[in-house]
Order: C-alpha cells, then sequence, then structure tokens
C-alpha cells in the first residue's frame, strides 16, 4: 500500500535496509496458533477497514488494535531468549514508519498551508477561466499526475492534485470521486518508471538489480497501465462544466514562497539522500523549519496591517495548520505497518514468497505479487523478494518492479495515494467507489504486463 509511496516516503526505505538484520527476525510460527491468531487478526482488521462506511468506525482503529494484539502475542510466545529479537524487530519497523510518518505529516502541512493561502482556489479559478469542461479536466490531472509523480513521487503527487480536483469539483460528486480515482491510478503508474517514483523502485535500485536509466524500459507498460482504465472511467464522467469562478482569486502573501520552498523541501531530501548519505525525515523536517520561518514573516506582516487597518490582528502559525493533518490516515499507516512486520516477524511473508517462486515460476509469481500489494502493501512484499533474492533476469526484475509499482491501484487501500485520498477527501473517495472500477484498472494490469514482456523480450531469458 504505498504507501505509502512521496519522493521522501519511498527515500524512508533506505533505513529499513540498513538495518535489515534487525527486521530480517522469523520465528517460524506460521503453523502455531499464535501464528494462526494472528493472521485471523489482519484479515478481521481489514474487513473493518472495508466496511468503514458502513459500520462508522475510522479506518486506523482496527489495524492499531489488531497491531496491539499481533506484536503482543509475539513477545508473548518469544518469552525469554526470543524476547529481544522481538523487541529489536519491532523497532526496526518502528523506525520505518517514523521515517514515513514525517514525510507525511510534513508534506500535508505544505498542502494544508498552500490550501489556505489560496493556492489552489487560484489554479482552480484558472482552470474554470479557461472554460474547461469536466472531460477535459479529468485528462489535465491525469496527465500531470502521471508526469509529477516520477519527481515529485505517488503520495506527494495525490496530495497536491486531490486539492486541485477537489476545489475543481466542487458540487459534482460524481466528477470527483471518477477523477480521484484516475488520479491514483496515473500518479501509481508514473512512479513505478522512475527510481524516486514509488518505495518499491528505490529499494529495487538501491540492491543493484537495476540502474537508473533502466527503469525507463516500463516506461510505456506504465502509460498503458493508466491509460485502458482512463479510458474506461471517461465514458462515465458527467458532461458540462464547473461553475465559473466569481471575479479572480489572488494567492494570499506568502503563497507563492510556501510553494518555493516546497520545491527546495524537496530538493534538499533528494541532496541529503543521494550525496549526505543522510535518511529522509532529514531534508523533509529541515524544510519544515524553513516553512516555520517563512510562516513568522507572514504572521508579522499580516500584524502590521492589521495594526495599520486597526483591526483585530490574525496571527498565522504552522503548528496550528499540522493540528489540522488527516491523523485517521497517518495512524492507519501505523497500524497497517505494524500489522504486515509482525506478519513478517512469523514468518508469513517469506512463506509466501517460497511457494511463489518455488512453485508457480517467475512470470506468475511477479504477477502474483503485484495483485498481493493491492492487500498487503508494496513495500513488505518488495522486502519479501529482495530478501529471498531468487535467480532472476533484468527483465522479471523490471516486472516486479512495475506490478508491485502499479498493483496497489487495484484497491484504494493499496497504495499511499489511495489512502491519503480516502482521508483527504472527506467521503467523496472510498473503498467501495474505486472497487467499482477495478475491473478496468484490472485490464491495466494485465495489459502492462503483456506489453513488458513484449517490449522487453530481450531482457528475459538472461540476454
Amino acid at each position: 500500500m504505498r504507501w505509502i509511496t512521496a519522493l521522501v516516503a519511498l527515500l524512508a526505505s533506505t533505513p529499513a535496509l540498513a538495518s535489515a538484520s534487525d527486521a530480517d527476525v522469523n520465528f517460524h510460527l506460521v503453523a502455531d496458533p499464535v501464528g494462526w491468531i494472528a493472521l485471523a487478526l489482519f484479515v478481521l482488521a481489514y474487513v473493518g477497514v472495508i466496511l468503514e462506511e458502513r459500520i462508522h468506525i475510522a479506518k486506523s482503529k482496527p489495524v492499531m488494535l489488531a497491531a496491539a494484539l499481533i506484536w503482543g502475542l509475539i513477545a508473548w510466545k518469544t518469552g525469554g531468549d526470543g524476547a529481544q529479537q522481538a523487541k529489536h524487530a519491532f523497532e526496526a519497523m518502528f523506525l520505518e514508519y517514523a521515517e514515513i510518518f514525517f514525510f507525511l505529516v510534513v508534506a500535508m502541512t505544505y498542502v494544508t498551508a498552500m490550501g489556505e493561502r489560496g493556492v489552489f482556489e487560484a489554479l482552480r479559478t484558472q482552470l474554470t477561466k479557461r472554460n474547461f469542461s469536466y472531460r477535459s479536466l479529468f485528462w489535465i490531472t491525469g496527465l500531470l499526475a502521471f508526469f509529477l509523480s516520477p519527481v515529485l513521487d505517488n503520495l506527494t503527487t495525490a496530495l497536491v492534485m486531490s486539492a486541485v480536483i477537489l476545489a475543481v469539483g466542487a458540487g459534482n460528486a460524481r466528477f470527483t470521486t471518477l477523477a480521484l480515482i484516475n488520479l491514483v491510478v496515473a500518479a501509481n503508474a508514473g512512479g513505478a518508471w522512475s527510481a524516486f517514483g514509488d518505495i518499491t523502485t528505490l529499494m529495487v535500485w538501491q540492491a543493484n538489480k537495476a540502474q537508473f536509466f533502466d527503469f525507463f524500459h516500463i516506461f510505456l507498460p506504465s502509460l498503458v497501465n493508466w491509460l485502458i482504465p482512463a479510458v474506461a472511467m471517461f465514458l462515465a464522467v458527467p458532461k458540462g462544466r464547473p461553475e465559473p469562478a466569481e471575479g479572480s482569486s489572488p494567492i494570499k502573501h506568502g503563497g507563492i514562497s510556501i510553494c518555493l520552498t516546497f520545491g527546495l523541501t524537496i530538493a534538499i531530501t533528494v541532496v541529503g539522500r543521494q550525496w549526505l548519505g543522510m535518511p529522509a525525515a532529514y531534508g523533509m523536517l529541515t524544510g519544515l523549519a524553513l516553512l516555520n520561518i517563512l510562516a513568522t514573516r507572514i504572521d508579522y506582516r499580516q500584524r502590521r496591517y492589521a495594526l495599520a487597518q486597526n483591526i483585530e490582528p490574525q496571527t498565522y502559525s504552522i503548528f496550528r495548520i499540522i493540528a489540522n493533518a488527516e491523523w485517521d490516515t497517518l495512524l492507519f499507516f501505523y497500524g497497517v505497518f505494524a500489522c504486515v512486520g509482525g506478519l513478517a516477524a512469523l514468518g508469513y511473508l517469506e512463506l509466501a514468497s517460497v511457494h511463489l517462486y518455488g512453485n508457480l515460476g517467475f512470470t506468475i509469481a511477479n504477477s502474483i505479487m503485484g495483485v498481493l500489494s493491492a492487500i498487503v502493501d508494496n513495500i513488505p512484499i518488495m522486502f519479501a523478494v529482495l530478501k529471498m533474492s531468487p535467480a532472476m533476469d533484468h527483465g522479471q526484475w523490471l516486472l516486479i518492479t512495475l506490478t508491485a509499482g502499479v498493483g496497489g491501484s487495484l484497491l484504494s487501500v493499496g497504495s499511499a495515494a489511495g489512502v491519503a485520498l480516502m482521508g483527504a477527501s472527506r467521503g467523496q473517495y472510498t473503498f467501495m467507489s474505486h472497487l467499482r472500477w477495478t475491473w478496468a484498472i484490472a485490464l491495466g494490469y494485465v495489459a502492462s504486463i503483456a506489453l513488458h514482456m513484449w517490449m522487453n523480450a530481450h531482457l528475459f531469458g538472461g540476454h
């Protein structure tokens, strides 16, 4: 579920790889009643997530409870000599989550800050002034997502573009829902053909299974993965145009500076990771510090203006913006990471990998792994494949990169972009609304695999 899955979120996997010795614990409890109970708890938790709309329980609650029970069972079962190993496994999982947590907090803070300064409303005004129809906007936002995702990563792209869609499509729920589904598919597909577009592509790159420019081999398969469901959904997009915004919507003071600072934050994160070897949290929290400094200037200017106009001054604080972050989404990610980390420690992921690659062959196994990434999350799926390190040729490593990157689009909970939008859309993009179009997304998934096998045949079979 990538989840997770912004430039910095994707870079956040590096520390986890570095500490693989701690996270690689396998207690071999899949045949033990404790293992059965843990698996049942995970399934029940996901049923709770799926039924979120009907039972009216936030999606974070069942997975957090399941995570607590799973790790409690592990600690109880492995007491004594194994207790220290269980502790280290949990700490390794939590460190990985902490990296993504701080990415999400900072990214959400920037997006919220840009929204408060009127950046997205100004963009909405510009789009409506150009008299774009809903159908044109469907393609414009999808195309922007596909080409922004390789640079910003799929999660950041989804957060930014969703704010635009929600602003432009206000009052038209049908367009908004379809555009957000299209956005998730486009962002995930765009992130699959870049080493910086998704967490799994970075993992493959850093494991030396593919070089930076090798990922461009799956550009066209990724494009097809988005275009096929996009064409199918396009037929259901309502005709007509959004209501033109009345007057102009100028960006408030500091809005452009916040956008530029966000770009600088991404650059700092890339430089910090690639050239300084620093973790993702370093770049993102540096960016948060810069945003705080900028907020001080905005607050000072607002106070001066209020005094000059003899009105009550309004304070501007980044901490108030952080308080409005989507905490249910942040805690949901913790629950997923902890649950999956617990199942990995019990031995389920390794067992699945051994049986798939040992019995079904590389192509089928890699395709199934992509489908599993929509249910379990692509990070542990890719971890499992890299830890097993099957003797695959170059084409097969690019295939698992493609399937793990785009497979999460099959379900709304299958990628970080989808999970984030379920929170940001306030009920306009849900698990069930996405599920209605899974058939079209699945067609794109199969077509992308077939195109890769045909176009890049020279990379298979040991060539």
